[in-house]
């Protein structure tokens, strides 16, 4: 189980040639706002006045800016990949090189046209019968293709020392479940353009408008079946209601239709005993249906999933209608991306370690990993601190927390067991059947590790991602090496700067060892219950509280955040806040002279930091697909709904009142 810090996965490096701005740009600012009543707009208004979203996205802010820079020196290592004619054959230089030059090939994908796929629609068209079925399904899983359900390896949430065979509800081609059975305007409106997506697209692979619609008509109807079936978002948080193991043979008898051994054996895995069946009314459900769908209705499904899985990398119409649908409809972008950077996103997805090899042999020093480790240790210090003075909590369970916080495993930068390609074909007559070999690898990979030893030197992301996570099972913390860097990280900032950026991030994983979720796992990754019941009894009292105060925040008309979906991540917004705010102290301590810089306290600083970390401008379409669909709050509530609970910020900006000032007992503090 891992938690991410964004929703944006993105990226950057400065160039040499880049001009340096200051560590902190007042001109961002709106003075005209006073910081107690709205700090998010005080801090960034005059920056989200002069920096419209452009076209090609649907969301702009700090995320995007460093993504772009970043794209720029991930082309040029891939452009001159490309035109490297000398790279030895079967090298990862040469596979980048000619993986990139397969995708940028326009004339030739359009040359082809949907080529690629006329064996998959053969060979679904053949289908009529449940033993087919059972067969196609297996096949689209080893091409990378979450069809009906996925399957995959992890770690056994209740022995994290195990590899085991993981089930879980899939197969959908919208969002989420609610955008098939939601009665609202915006859902049903979106449902009726996805029918008309799909008939396009079956057009475009040949079929006449009456095959087209009929089609379209059966995969709603089979998709809104599954979503009937499928637990909401919130469930799925649940990490005890998705941890359902069982022997192969109990599976088997509660999923009638689906023979289990047949699969396992058609998708290469080692032998299973054991699986975890994440949502088991799912999984029955699904099984059912392949004896109960009519055999038309599955491969009208089968032939939506490879198209639409196929479709960015096919001709310039199905490219097209691709995004008019994803990216239009659901996000709100009014321009398709340029082709390289959508093709670089794909590199990222087949190679994504050997273009990151490259990334950081320029961009990350060792020096930048010892210093980004000694704000890491200090932050550690300073949460285990915090945990000792926590009111709420009992001596028993404050020393098994305190177990945990040591146990911690920390990354930083960037792998030293890189990814081997070597099993992996490239060449450049084909972008799609690249993309395919790339994805089926990724799933061999993944399956083979069933019953294996965990590789706890594993990396869940790419060294060029700027993001970091926390993974449960692991009782780590990760910080890829894109996001040690401004605005983040930045080693000509003062500590103030650092400790609001990077150091609210690292307090921010950290936390999420203890939130919601993170706190049913203890020391060694295990899912138990380690917490005496009084003490966290009084836990999910605070973790109430939050959660009421995120579910007041109105995004757009009626429509709120979600305090329970987002409950887990302004939980270790809160709590990292709080936490690198405290060792920002001790820092600050060592200096007896109190410094303003730009007319900022370090205090003020600190909190500035953390809020440009989080200015965005959104479409409308993007905003309402993020409170729908993803665990983080949007940007404004992200940067207000913490601060609103802090004294430390009350302190700062000398609030005694104000729109943002919350009394004592309105506070809600948890670490």
């Amino acid at each position: 189980m891992k938690y991410l810090l964004a929703v944006l996965l993105c990226c950057t490096l400065l160039t040499a040639q880049t001009k340096r701005k200051p560590p902190l740009d007042t001109s961002t600012l709106d003075r005209t706002v006073a910081p107690c009543d709205d700090f998010y707009h005080f801090a960034n208004g005059s920056w989200l006045l002069n920096n419209p979203i452009p076209p090609e996205f649907s969301m702009w802010g700090s995320f995007n800016e460093l993504n772009e820079k970043n794209a720029a020196v991930l082309k040029q290592i891939l452009e001159e990949s490309a035109a490297d004619t000398r790279a030895v054959k079967g090298s990862n230089r040469r596979k980048l090189g000619d993986l990139y030059a397969s995708g940028m090939d326009v004339d030739r994908i359009e040359k082809i046209g949907v080529t690629p796929l006329k064996e998959d629609m053969l060979r679904i068209s053949r289908i009529e019968n449940p033993a087919g079925i059972r067969k196609e399904i297996a096949l689209q899983h080893t091409m990378g293709i979450r069809t009906l359900f996925r399957f995959s390896a992890d770690q056994d949430e209740k022995e994290s020392k195990s590899v085991i065979a993981q089930l879980a509800q899939g197969g959908l081609g919208l969002p989420d479940r609610d955008y098939y059975l939601a009665a609202d305007e915006r859902s049903q409106s979106i449902r009726n353009e996805y029918r008309a997506y799909m008939t396009t697209m079956f057009i475009l692979a040949g079929d006449d408008t009456a095959a087209a619609e009929e089609q379209s008509e059966a995969v709603m109807e089979f998709e809104t079946r599954l979503a009937n079936a499928s637990f909401t978002r919130v469930q799925r948080r649940d990490p005890d209601k998705n941890y359902n193991k069982m022997s192969v043979a109990e599976l088997t008898s509660r999923t009638p239709g689906m023979d289990w051994e047949e699969y396992f054996r058609l998708v290469n895995a080692p032998q299973v005993t054991v699986v975890n069946a994440g949502q088991p009314p799912f999984l029955t459900e699904a099984a059912l249906m392949i004896d109960s769908v009519d055999a038309a209705d599955w491969r009208a499904y089968f032939r939506w999933k490879v198209l639409s899985a196929a479709a960015p990398a096919l001709s310039a119409p199905f490219v097209a209608e691709h995004f008019r649908f994803t990216g239009t409809i659901l996000t709100g972008a009014k321009e398709m991306q340029p082709r390289w950077k959508r093709v670089l996103a794909s590199v990222n997805g087949a190679m994504g370690e050997a273009l990151g090899e490259q990334f950081v042999l320029t961009t990350f020093s060792p020096k930048a990993k010892q210093k980004a480790r000694i704000m890491v240790d200090n932050i550690i210090a300073a949460f285990s601190e915090r945990i000792d003075s926590l009111p709420w909590m009992d001596a028993v369970t404050r020393a098994a927390a305190q177990e945990k916080l040591a146990s911690f495993s920390v990354k930083i930068g960037y792998t030293d067991k890189w990814e081997d390609y070597g099993a992996l074909v490239i060449d450049r007559s084909s972008y799609l059947q690249n993309i395919r070999r790339g994805n089926a690898l990724a799933f061999a990979k993944d399956v083979a590790t069933i019953g294996k030893p965990v590789d706890r030197e594993k990396w869940g992301m790419t060294p060029q991602t700027v993001n970091a996570y926390y993974n449960a099972n692991l009782n780590e913390i990760v910080f890829p090496a894109a996001i040690l860097q401004p605005p983040f990280y930045d080693p000509a900032a003062d500590d103030a700067l650092n400790y609001g950026g990077i150091g609210a991030v690292i307090g921010h994983e950290l936390t999420h060892g203890f939130d919601d979720q993170g706190s049913k796992y203890d020391a060694e990754g295990n899912l138990r219950s380690w917490w005496s019941e009084a003490t966290r009894k009084q836990f999910d009292a605070r973790v109430a509280q939050l959660e009421a105060q995120f579910n007041g925040y109105t995004v757009l008309d009626s429509l709120h955040v979600n305090g329970k979906l987002t409950s887990g991540e302004n939980i270790a917004d809160l709590g990292g806040l709080a936490i690198a705010y405290a060792a920002l102290q001790k820092e600050l301590d060592k200096q007896p002279n109190l410094y303003i810089i730009d007319d900022f306290t370090p205090g003020q600083r600190f909190f500035l930091a953390w809020a440009r970390v989080w200015r965005r401008n959104y479409r409308d379409e993007a905003l309402r697909l993020q409170v729908r669909t993803d665990p983080h709050s949007p940007a404004m509530f992200r940067t207000n709904g913490p601060l609103s609970n802090m004294q430390e910020f009350f302190d700062a900006f000398e609030c005694e009142s104000g729109m943002l000032y919350r009394t004592q007992e309105q506070r809600v503090v948890i670490w």
